[in-house]
């Protein structure tokens, strides 16, 4: 955890306010609601702010991955889902205006439905995330893609972390020549489900249209790894229904969760070893 504050003091108990702040992830209550037990809400909802800001929550997620993926292939899924942003979390920046002292500006968009967000992310098959990172819920799934693929870095005790997974699992909405080509690049086999659409437009060309792109079905079936990754995430209610306003709040919300799930998972790995 950080040390104390540069500008001397000391910090409150971590113990209390880091669980000032799960409580409040799991349970999506408003900060001034907390439970007296957890201290002044003020000190819970500064430390969260600030260890979003300056990358703490990142910093205890990349530890807890550390050789993750060591001694096994990698087999990763890429996936998205929507969540609806409440009202608490309107009012950001708009684009233009600059980012103030909260962060860089909220990443909400306009839907059918009202003010959305987008979390993408990469899990592995032990329905752990690897990456996750948020965009304006208009935003498509395909033009994420490279920018999880660049983030993802799975730290090792000795040598360079691991970026490249055995192989990727996904939908319909990744089927691209451009993401394919990327992951034939890297040597990354691709299980990638293709769209009706483009089925038929390569028969159509007949020989001109080429082979069609490998699909192992069977490795396929272990995509729902993600959408289970998913669903473990929006347990936590502050994470299913967006209540920040800024983009980097949100973003370090989204990590505090992942970290609940790496420690469940490391805690229930260790009592069965």
């Amino acid at each position: 955890m950080p040390d104390n504050p540069p500008k001397g003091g000391q910090w409150a108990d971590h113990r209390r306010v880091i669980n000032a702040v799960l409580f409040r992830t799991r349970t999506g209550i408003p900060w001034r609601d907390l439970p007296e037990r957890y201290g002044p809400w003020e000190t819970a909802a500064g430390r969260h702010r600030r260890w979003c800001l300056d990358g703490t929550w990142q910093r205890i997620a990349d530890r807890l991955r550390i050789d993750a993926a060591t001694g096994e292939d990698l087999v990763v899924g890429i996936d998205s889902t929507s969540v609806r942003a409440h009202s608490h979390a309107a009012g950001a920046a708009k684009k233009g205006s600059g980012t103030g002292r909260s962060g860089r500006l909220g990443s909400t968009g306009t839907f059918p439905g009202g003010l959305t967000t987008k979390i993408h992310l990469i899990a592995d098959q032990r329905r752990r995330p690897l990456v996750t990172a948020t965009s304006p819920g208009q935003r498509g799934d395909a033009p994420m893609f490279e920018p999880l693929m660049v983030a993802l870095h799975l730290p090792r005790s000795v040598g360079r972390p691991r970026t490249r997974p055995d192989r990727l699992l996904a939908d319909k909405a990744y089927s691209s020549a451009a993401i394919r080509s990327h992951l034939s690049r890297r040597g990354i086999k691709a299980t990638i489900a293709q769209p009706a659409d483009q089925r038929a437009n390569r028969r159509r060309r007949g020989s001109a249209g080429g082979r069609p792109p490998a699909f192992d079905r069977g490795a396929y079936r272990g995509r729902n790894t993600v959408e289970r990754a998913i669903n473990l995430l929006k347990q936590n209610r502050a994470v299913a229904t967006r209540y920040d306003k800024r983009a980097a709040i949100y973003d370090g919300t989204v990590q505090l969760a992942s970290i609940r799930i790496w420690l469940r998972d490391l805690t229930r790995s260790k009592n069965t070893a």
